[in-house]
């Protein structure tokens, strides 16, 4: 039997844990938020992404209560919680700089918020056990957090946050001191403690990689607005718009005027003297429409020799190379001046250099393979 996929986004009779409804946030007369409506559900890992400004961070001080709407109201678990104080939520934040307790070892920063909540001893006791298993810091307990490394740091943040069992833990770029490599451990260790807690986690990230590994959807915002919220899968196969196509990962546009050839077929004239080029699209476009073609570079192929049956090839030659272990990348000039990226993968030890810079080569693509955008 496969496994039912967690998608309760996709269910109408499914309520949401967080509900954002035309939420405006000014502050004077700048518009942090413009009536942004969004609903996120319980056991998601949800991503909001964007730019720095975007509004992202607001959205999430919003939440915590540290700020509140101008307009607009936002229920968790039914509740609007515009008069709660942030203590009273069922909400724990996890900061970025992660405000450990210099002075206190890892158990007793753990510990607390369980003692400010007067919990009694043993439960305290009980509870602090599991999050130092859960996060696996049991031979840290006794440590302060000078004596342990940054990414130990972050987990007994992230323990302390869970320790209360919050409804909804949310983490502002939490990942953002850690280097690389121990950033990419730390975001499977946060999938696999979000998936054993069942807590809806938000994270903000400006980092796209982030967002694409950890969330279960992902918001992209632009100056105080969500332009797409959809899985990760979804955003970078079938983003809704250019800024959204371009904001995740590498991409290539390409600007033109649509002709209707067909069902969903159309031909693309993109630049004077060249064959128009092909490609599909469910969504209307009209006679002489503008529009842009979103191509990922994995999806065009790069050879030296004419492509037989290939329904878009170009010539150009080789201006530029990028070898990154396990892909290169082709900067292909085409006649007209446009540069084009295409992505090869090295699956051989040596990477065979049968095209190199200044090489004539032809790039190819399927009907299928970019999307068509209107804005």
């Amino acid at each position: 039997m496969s496994p039912t996929v967690f998608a309760p986004w996709n269910n109408p009779e499914e309520k949401p844990l967080i509900r954002f409804e035309n939420v405006t946030k000014k502050f004077g007369e700048f518009v942090a938020i413009d009536d942004l409506s969004l609903d996120i559900y319980a056991q998601e890992f949800f991503a909001l992404l964007g730019p720095s400004g975007c509004g992202k961070t607001t959205m999430m001080r919003m939440l915590a209560g540290f700020e509140t709407p101008t307009t607009g109201r936002i229920e968790l678990a039914g509740q609007d919680i515009a008069q709660v104080p942030p203590n009273k939520r069922a909400v724990n934040m996890m900061f970025q700089s992660y405000a450990l307790f210099p002075h206190l070892s890892i158990w007793d920063n753990i510990a607390f918020g369980l003692r400010r909540d007067k919990m009694p001893k043993d439960a305290i006791e009980a509870r602090v056990a599991e999050m130092l298993k859960l996060t696996r810091l049991e031979k840290f307990a006794r440590r302060k957090p000078h004596q342990i490394s940054g990414g130990q740091r972050q987990r007994v943040a992230l323990a302390r946050s869970l320790a209360k069992a919050p409804k909804l833990l949310l983490l502002d770029e939490p990942l953002g001191a850690l280097d690389k490599k121990l950033r990419q451990d730390t975001q499977f260790e946060l999938m696999d403690i979000q998936e054993s807690t069942g807590t809806t986690f938000v994270i903000v990230t400006h980092d796209q990689e982030e967002a694409m590994t950890v969330a279960s959807r992902v918001a992209v915002m632009d100056e105080g607005r969500i332009i797409q919220v959809a899985t990760p899968a979804e955003i970078y196969e079938a983003p809704n718009s250019v800024y959204v196509a371009d904001f995740i990962g590498d991409v290539n546009i390409i600007e033109a005027r649509t002709k209707a050839v067909g069902a969903e077929q159309y031909h693309l004239d993109w630049a004077d003297g060249q064959a128009p080029l092909t490609a599909t699209s469910a969504l209307p476009f009209s006679e002489g429409q503008q529009a842009h073609l979103a191509i990922r570079p994995e999806k065009i192929r790069i050879t030296t020799e004419r492509p037989e049956d290939a329904p878009n090839a170009l010539q150009g030659k080789v201006l530029d190379i990028a070898y990154l272990g396990n892909l290169s990348t082709y900067h292909v000039e085409l006649p007209g001046g446009q540069v084009i990226k295409a992505q090869t993968a090295n699956t051989r030890r040596i990477a065979r250099r049968d095209i190199t810079w200044e090489d004539p080569v032809w790039i190819s693509w399927s009907a299928t393979a970019g999307v068509l955008l209107a804005q």
